[in-house]
């Protein structure tokens, strides 16, 4: 096994005063050689928005950007024709393709906390297409929840990626294994409330863990805690 720590002091960080955000990889004025990306997956933001305050209308090509909201209510508009809500639990997915415009803002009535997440796609320049599934926590303790997938399906949202993504609240001490095809593939860990105990390293809340080169993780719940699970690729052939 293969790994690499996280701290959540030690991400990048960004204060537009509309929005503070906290960057794992290299993203926007934040540059760091040596966090570029953990396999195919090229951004991890930690965002906080203000009400009323957003993105205006701007384009995205080839990435697989996934959104899931903790706290919060934000709108998303695009140029296929979408115009949706996504509330806590909500994960919403833009399979960006040859291309397209988008929009999103705080529409609610408290600080939005969303993770924004890319990941390089399988094949480029498919057709552009949007996806938005709801997962509330409380349908989510003590087992993990596949909340994006390769695989298309009713109960979750697929990208272009063999790649699956998966949330989880787990009570205090509860302990359980992840398995996974090690080949060519690597697994990111980010604690989003609590604390677990991962491949004899302690996770707190925004801590993240990248591992590789096995086919098993043992975790352990260490208080009532949440995370997400990014399962993918390393090597884009």
């Amino acid at each position: 096994m293969n790994k690499i720590f996280f701290p959540a002091n030690q991400r990048g960080t960004k204060n537009s005063g509309w929005l503070r955000s906290n960057f794992n990889f290299s993203f926007s004025n934040y540059y760091n050689p040596t966090l570029a990306a953990f396999g195919t997956l090229m951004a991890f933001n930690d965002d906080f928005l203000q009400v009323g305050k957003g993105f205006g209308v701007h384009p995205h090509q080839n990435m697989e950007i996934i959104s899931i909201l903790l706290h919060g209510e934000m709108n998303h508009k695009d140029s296929m024709g979408y115009n949706t809500t996504i509330q806590a639990g909500g994960v919403q997915i833009m399979s960006a393709g040859q291309g397209l415009f988008h929009e999103e803002y705080n529409v609610g009535e408290v600080e939005v906390n969303f993770l924004q997440i890319w990941i390089q796609p399988k094949l480029q320049n498919i057709k552009p297409r949007y996806q938005q599934r709801l997962f509330p926590k409380q349908e989510r303790v003590n087992q993990l929840t596949t909340v994006v997938s390769s695989e298309e399906g009713f109960e979750h949202c697929w990208i272009n990626q063999n790649a699956k993504i998966s949330l989880g609240y787990f009570e205090k001490a509860t302990h359980f294994e992840y398995n996974f095809n090690k080949t060519n593939k690597c697994v990111f860990i980010f604690c989003i409330e609590g604390s677990f105990h991962i491949a004899n390293q302690t996770l707190v809340s925004r801590d993240a863990i990248g591992i590789w080169d096995t086919a098993q993780i043992e975790i352990q719940a260490s208080a009532n805690s949440e995370l997400i699970i990014i399962e993918t690729v390393i090597n884009q052939k």
